[in-house]
């Protein structure tokens, strides 16, 4: 038969069994992620009589696009707007969850004998909650807009953002094939820079571009526009060697930041739904059904682990935050489940050819039950908080009270919740500002042989050239470490005048606020540029030329001082803008 033919028989078999499953579901109120799961095990080769699907290997490409399109789809719904307004809670209530679920899971891949790159697979597939289904279960219960269900929104944010950083993590373990502590740093500090860099690069630029296209009130161009943008950024991720996932993602989130973002929205979604199918569809092609006789105590234990794991973290964590009465049980239970970050984690670990055949079908059954059990657990959870009021001790119940009375008495109020507030907002511009320098600074060492060979036609010495590019590197990032001098000098003479009180320091106290206010910005720039010599050590000249190249950049900077003050001011009322543009109707 004819590849094109069986591509067509395999896509004609997908849609239709899928299209007449999830109807099934949706009549009986089920998740259609379960329905699409379940098309994917009745056409699946472990499923007698007949194995349905011909050409298992575009069944495997369609869904990597799935893969694409659905992670895509969730940075739509980021907004680094909506991070900054869910607080410390998701953020705590988060990175508590993560971490013991991860614990958990490695420890019951331990207890039942597995492979120790089960276990790690096996937890990290735990830690991550399903975004798709707590958005339909919230929706049918009419809850959406309670306030436990933004915590738990707020929380999906956080754990989207260290999921992909598990991605990539478990990556580079997978290829390794140990955990090095060193070598985990370096990887979250890429990782981070990457993503800082990518974020705040692509929210000058691609919005714009999206408003550009925009006004041919064609959405077949903005379409094409926005596909070019997300397949041509994922490309990129992949050069890097990180996750097509996280450059979906990634981009995305930037183009959440745009006026268009409903419009995008509305158009994209036909496809997303179309591969998203696909890739739900893999998963059940893979599915075992004999799995669950053979591994029923593992799946009966993991899906415990994950109903009370996640209640005790995730309720744990959103009280340590300050909020309690009913909201700690209710983010608890609305959490209690596993969905589509677990899939992926497993078909990475598929991929890379690490993990066991029997951890896909055993992950898939826990989400299934979780998935099923996810509506009941929201249900259930305000008459299992009533009762366990009742079981607490008014003693315990007092220092709970005392807890959160002392959580409010530690946020600053008046004048120093305002200077907090400026203190903050400093420091997260001067961090972006030497993610881009040393953003720069990397990108020159990455791609050193390229403008090398393309320099050597020009400058035939090695030494040379190493200062010409290191040299454009500083030269780029001049503006930045301007930016960065100017914001630590605000920052120091704030400290200063905060800090030094005249009735400690008296007569001193002009003096000790300008030797503040002068060595701190100093200190941190020497601090900065040794910084970069580390990170640039591959590209950077010899003495004599590194002497010669800074002679030249300080000469810039006392030409061109104003001019760069002015460039970087630009580039931020640009970002600023961007962020605080509202989203135009999608009619």
């Amino acid at each position: 038969m004819h590849a094109v033919e069986l591509f067509i028989q395999d896509l004609a078999v997908i849609m239709l069994i899928a299209g007449v499953v999830t109807v099934v579901f949706n009549r009986f109120k089920q998740p259609v992620v379960l329905g699409y799961i379940v098309a994917g095990v009745i056409i699946g080769p472990h499923t007698p009589p007949f194995n349905l699907i011909q050409d298992d290997k575009t069944v495997h490409i369609l869904s990597e696009l799935g893969v694409i399109f659905l992670l895509f789809s969730l940075g739509l719904e980021f907004s680094l707007k909506k991070l900054a307004k869910v607080g410390a809670t998701a953020v705590v209530a988060a990175v508590a969850e993560i971490m013991l679920m991860i614990w958990i899971g490695y420890e019951i891949g331990i207890y039942f004998g597995w492979k120790t790159m089960d276990a790690v697979f096996l937890g990290a597939m735990l830690a991550v909650s399903s975004t798709t289904i707590i958005v339909k279960a919230l929706n049918e219960l009419g809850m959406k807009n309670e306030k436990f269900a933004q915590i738990i929104f707020g929380i999906l944010i956080v754990e989207d953002i260290l999921a992909i950083g598990m991605i990539a993590l478990l990556s580079g373990i997978a290829t390794s094939g140990s955990v090095d502590s060193g070598e985990v740093v370096n990887t979250v500090g890429k990782l981070l820079l990457f993503m800082v860099v990518s974020l705040v690069v692509g929210i000058l630029i691609v919005p714009r571009l999206l408003n550009y296209v925009a006004r041919f009130k064609s959405n077949e161009m903005l379409l094409v526009t926005v596909l070019g943008i997300l397949f041509g950024f994922c490309l990129l991720v992949m050069k890097l060697e990180y996750s097509v996932a996280l450059g979906a993602f990634l981009v995305g989130a930037v183009m959440a930041e745009s006026r268009q973002i409903h419009r995008i929205e509305r158009i994209i979604e036909s496809i997303r739904d179309m591969f998203s199918a696909i890739f739900f569809v893999a998963i059940g092609l893979l599915f075992d059904p004999n799995v669950l006789a053979k591994y029923w105590l593992p799946i009966t234990v993991i899906t415990f682990a994950v109903v009370f794991g996640k209640l005790f973290s995730c309720g744990i964590g959103t009280f340590l935050a300050g909020h309690g009465g009913r909201t700690p049980m209710r983010v608890g239970m609305g959490l209690a489940q596993i969905g589509e970050f677990s899939f992926i984690i497993a078909a990475l670990g598929v991929s890379l050819k690490v993990t066991s055949d029997f951890l896909y079908p055993i992950v898939v059954a826990v989400s299934a039950v979780t998935a099923l059990l996810t509506p009941y657990l929201i249900k259930a959870a305000d008459p299992l908080s009533a009762k366990a009021v009742e079981l607490v001790p008014k003693k315990i119940s007092g220092i709970f009270g005392m807890y959160a009375s002392w959580l409010e008495s530690l946020q600053p109020q008046g004048e120093k919740a305002e200077i907090s507030k400026i203190i903050r907002r400093i420091l997260l511009q001067v961090l972006v500002n030497i993610a881009l320098v040393v953003a720069i600074f990397l990108c020159g060492a990455f791609f050193v042989d390229g403008i090398g060979g393309w320099l050597s036609a020009w400058i035939g010495d090695e030494q040379v050239r190493k200062a010409v590019i290191w040299g454009g590197a500083l030269v780029l990032s001049l503006p930045f470490l301007i930016a960065t001098y100017r914001k630590l000098q605000a920052l120091s003479m704030l400290l200063a005048e905060v800090g030094v009180k005249p009735e400690f320091a008296g007569a001193y106290t002009s003096g000790v606020r300008r030797v503040i206010s002068e060595v701190i910005p100093v200190m941190s720039i020497l601090g900065i540029m040794l910084l970069i010599f580390v990170l640039s050590a591959s590209i950077l000249p010899p003495l004599n030329l590194l002497a010669f190249v800074l002679l030249g950049a300080a000469g810039l900077l006392w030409l061109l001082w104003s001019k760069l003050v002015k460039l970087h001011s630009r580039l931020q009322i640009a970002l600023f803008e961007t962020l605080d543009e509202k989203p135009e109707d999608s009619h």
